[in-house]
């Protein structure tokens, strides 16, 4: 009995992938859920597991090709098998070896006939293709381009992706004056000098593609958070003990509060596509979570469907994936309309920016207490700003100021979430 191991689906407008490196090779023994293959997208690398226990086939496709979601890589052989000494299809394909090198593996000498390739590669390209997946080393080979250039990888272990060479090579040229360097400014010497990670770099495009691209106003107002500290507060060990652990946040009460006015309010969970605009009827909220490479906004799908725990209990998993980074491609796209919490920060006011395409933002912040006025009276009380940039494109600003005004009703009285008020 045999069972296949296919390309599995990678995301959101991704449909191939590159063979990176094979984990196991034909004959050699894998257990169930152990990783076989590595595959490269533009967007990151993900290892492929072995479906069952048994003895791994033959590769049904090589290093560095190109293969498309759900097309065949290998077969599992049901069988205990033994391991395959590795160096035996190296010798026997020195040329496929030497053209897809492995990570940290020096490849053999080339084969004495001629070799048909795009281009020389440059010596440093050569000496460091071991830092990219074979695809990349192969991209910069064609350009001329270095590893140095294009600076740390996405991929696993920091190696360099395709994706990685491809955004690089997008930059624009800086025309007549070369660019920033540190021929040209002589730094001083108790600054430090560090690259931006691919990470930082994708995030700086895409905000100031935002810019570029929505007309993003954002209106402000503010919460009294008594009511809902007080929920907390009265329900909170109830709602634990109920819920299997799952903590009563703050989190939770502010979603089910967006979830309602973005039923109202339809145009802020849509999106511009050219010139037509996309209406839903479901709403895929991502909450913002910091994580150790940066700050990633995973998407609770169907939110509308969610309970409370549902909600607070993604949250908290959405949460602990961030740190330990293991977050899933799909888990990352596809959102709607984004919260994000500076207040956990110590954030008093900021003004976010869109998640593009989305159409809209909350953002959240500190809780403090103040002075306000209540029947005559000055009284103490929690108190949040609330701020909301929308695409005034699409977004009228009565509409985001009556969606604001919305999601204050249903925060400083939770009932009215309750009663579909």
């Amino acid at each position: 009995m045999s069972v296949d191991i296919k390309v599995p689906t990678l995301g959101e407008s991704v449909t191939t992938a590159t063979i990176a490196r094979w984990l196991k090779q034909p004959g050699e023994a894998v257990k169930a859920d152990e990783p076989v293959v590595e595959l490269e997208t533009d967007k990151v690398s993900v290892e492929v597991a072995a479906p069952e226990a048994g003895v791994l086939g033959k590769h049904a496709v090589e290093e560095g090709a190109e293969v498309e979601v759900g097309s065949l890589l290998a077969i599992v052989e049901a069988g205990s098998g033994t391991t395959a000494p590795a160096p035996a299809k190296v010798a026997a394909e020195p040329a496929k070896a030497a053209a897809h090198p492995a990570a940290g593996v020096n490849p053999p000498p080339a084969p004495s006939g001629p070799v048909s390739r795009p281009a020389t590669p440059p010596a440093d390209v050569a000496r460091d293709a071991a830092q990219a997946f074979p695809s990349a080393a192969k991209k910069m080979a064609e350009t001329g381009t270095t590893p140095a250039q294009v600076g740390s990888g996405s991929g696993k272990d920091g190696r360099i992706t395709k994706g990685d060479v491809l955004a690089f090579l997008a930059q624009p040229p800086v025309a007549s004056a070369p660019p920033a360097s540190a021929s040209q400014r002589k730094d001083d010497p108790r600054e430090e000098r560090v690259k931006m990670t691919r990470l930082r770099r994708t995030i700086a495009r895409r905000l100031k593609d935002a810019q570029n691209t929505a007309a993003i106003l954002t209106t402000f107002n503010e919460v009294d958070m008594s009511a809902a500290k007080a929920l907390r507060a009265e329900y909170r060990e109830a709602f634990e003990k109920k819920h299997n652990g799952a903590k009563l946040g703050f989190m939770s009460i502010f979603a089910r509060a967006v979830i309602s006015a973005l039923q109202e309010f339809p145009a802020i969970n849509a999106e511009i596509d050219g010139e037509d605009v996309i209406y839903r009827k479901f709403v895929n909220l991502g909450i913002a979570v910091g994580g150790p490479n940066g700050l990633v906004v995973p998407v609770l799908r169907d939110a509308e469907q969610l309970s409370f725990a549902e909600i607070e209990r993604k949250i908290a998993g959405f949460g602990k994936a961030a740190r330990d980074g293991a977050l899933k491609l799909d888990e990352l796209t596809g959102g709607t309309f984004s919260i994000t919490n500076g207040g956990i920060y110590g954030s008093l006011m900021s003004t976010p920016i869109l998640n593009a395409p989305q159409s809209a933002i909350l953002g959240m912040h500190a809780i403090q207490d103040r002075p306000i006025a209540v029947n005559g009276q000055v009284v103490i009380r929690p108190m949040m700003y609330i701020a909301l940039s929308y695409d005034h494109r699409i977004v009228d600003g009565k509409e985001a100021v009556s969606f604001l005004v919305r999601v204050k009703q249903g925060v400083e009285d939770p009932r009215r979430l309750l009663l579909g008020l």
